[in-house]
C-alpha cells in the first residue's frame, strides 16, 4: 500500500493535527464541525494531506489552527494555548484521523464524505485506549456501511462529472458544509432553498428536479439520455 507521505513525518503529523483540534475546540471554543469545515476549505488541508514538511513538521498544532482560523477571520484575537497532561477527545480525534489519512492516502474530505467528523469524535469513548488498528477497522466498517446505503442524487451527479464536494461548492456558490449535509442526508435537499438547487443543477448540467430525492425507481441519470 502506498501511504500519503514518508512515515518519518507521521508521528509529528499526528501530534500537529491532534493539537490543532484540541486548541480550536477547547481553546477557541469553536464547534468541531465548524472548525473542520474551516480546515477543509483552507489552503493548508492539501499541504497536510501530501505531507508538506512546512506544515506537518514546520508548524505546531496551535500554529496550524491559528492560521486556519485567521484565513477566515484575519482580525480575530485568539487565546493563548493552555496545555494539559490529560489528552482530550479532540486530541485523540486529530491523532487518529491523521493516521487514517496517512495510511490510506485519502483526502480528508473523502474520509468524511459520508461519516461526519462528529461521528468519528464519538468513537473516542470506545476506541481511545485501543490499538489504532481497531479504530481503522471500525471506521472502515462505518464508511462501507454508508456506501451501501442509497446514494443521494446530488452525489451521483457530482461524481458523474468528477467534481469534488469543494469544487462543486465553488462552482455553484453553495456552502461546502451544506453540500455535505445534503449528500449525507442530514438535510433534505427537497426542502432546500430554490436558488441553491438551481445553482447546483446548473453546475451539474442537469435539471433542478433531478436532484430531488423521491421513492421512484426511475433512473436518476435520465436527463443525460
Amino acid at each position: 500500500m502506498i501511504h500519503a507521505y514518508d512515515e518519518i513525518y507521521l508521528g509529528k503529523a499526528q501530534m500537529t493535527l491532534a493539537w490543532m483540534f484540541d486548541y480550536a475546540v477547547n481553546g477557541c471554543r469553536i464547534d468541531v464541525e465548524d472548525f473542520y469545515h474551516m480546515f477543509l476549505t483552507s489552503v493548508y488541508v492539501h499541504r497536510f494531506e501530501r505531507g508538506n514538511c512546512s506544515v506537518v513538521a514546520g508548524l505546531s498544532g496551535v500554529e496550524l489552527a491559528q492560521r486556519v482560523i485567521w484565513e477566515k477571520t484575519p482580525d480575530e484575537e485568539l487565546p493563548q494555548p493552555v496545555f494539559s497532561p490529560v489528552r482530550s477527545p479532540e486530541y485523540w480525534l486529530g491523532f487518529s484521523l491523521a493516521y487514517y489519512q496517512w495510511y490510506y492516502n485519502l483526502e480528508f474530505e473523502e474520509i468524511t464524505e459520508k461519516v461526519t467528523i462528529t461521528s468519528i469524535l464519538l468513537m473516542y469513548r470506545k476506541y481511545h485506549e485501543m490499538d489504532i488498528r481497531q479504530f481503522i477497522c471500525e471506521l472502515d466498517k462505518m464508511r462501507a456501511e454508508h456506501k451501501q446505503r442509497q446514494v443521494a442524487r446530488l452525489q451521483e451527479y457530482r461524481k458523474l462529472i468528477s467534481l469534488s464536494q469543494r469544487e462543486l461548492a465553488e462552482k455553484a456558490d453553495v456552502p461546502l458544509r451544506t453540500i455535505q449535509q445534503y449528500e449525507q442526508k442530514q438535510k433534505n435537499i427537497n426542502h432546500a432553498r430554490a436558488d441553491y438547487v438551481i445553482r447546483l443543477a446548473k453546475a451539474l448540467y442537469c435539471r433542478p428536479e433531478d436532484l430531488l430525492e423521491t421513492d421512484s425507481a426511475e433512473d436518476p441519470m435520465r436527463s443525460f439520455e
